[in-house]
């Protein structure tokens, strides 16, 4: 049961680590979160495609939650390399700000200096998880309404009723 959940999760914190990775496009994340909560909606999507039954709010709610702490990790872990790919540009882009904007206070000149280091990182990670885990819940219970199947759930199993013991 539980791989019936992981592989749709993974899929879903694959684009939402892609997307919330890329530069430019990862803009997007700036609208509450809009590609944490589509990788929990595709999550969701996915794993309701394999079953014959109507998933539960709590499980949607679940594979969401598991999509955004993949796409936690995964976002952070992308965005490393490109980080470095960027730098340059970066730098040179932060300098031309600087120097068409003379009323710019040191100090905050002297912030744009600083490299990130390992402290930043973690703060990423640990940031990255929370909101991935918060928002891909949130697209998970929004894909269970959305793309719910009129079958019902499965009937519950028969339950004996033991007397009980003296």
């Amino acid at each position: 049961m539980e791989s019936d959940r992981l592989q749709p999760a993974l899929f879903g914190g694959l684009l939402i680590g892609v997307l919330s990775a890329l530069p430019l496009v990862n803009a997007g994340n700036c609208c509450c979160c809009l590609w944490v909560i589509a990788g929990g909606m595709l999550a969701v999507h996915l794993r309701q495609q394999s079953s014959p039954f109507a998933i539960s709010s709590a499980e949607g709610a679940y594979v969401g939650f598991l999509a955004g702490l993949f796409g936690g990790v995964l976002g952070v872990l992308l965005s490393i390399p490109i980080d470095v790919m960027m730098g340059p540009f970066n730098r040179r882009f932060i300098e031309w700000v600087l120097s068409a904007n003379p009323d710019i206070p040191a100090e905050i000149r002297d912030m744009s200096g600083r490299a990130a280091g390992p402290g930043a990182l973690v703060f990423k990670l640990l940031f990255g998880i929370v909101t991935g885990a918060v928002f891909g819940m949130l697209g998970g219970l929004l894909g269970v309404a959305l793309f719910k199947k009129n079958a019902p759930p499965p009937a519950p199993g028969r339950v004996d009723v033991l007397p009980p013991e003296q």
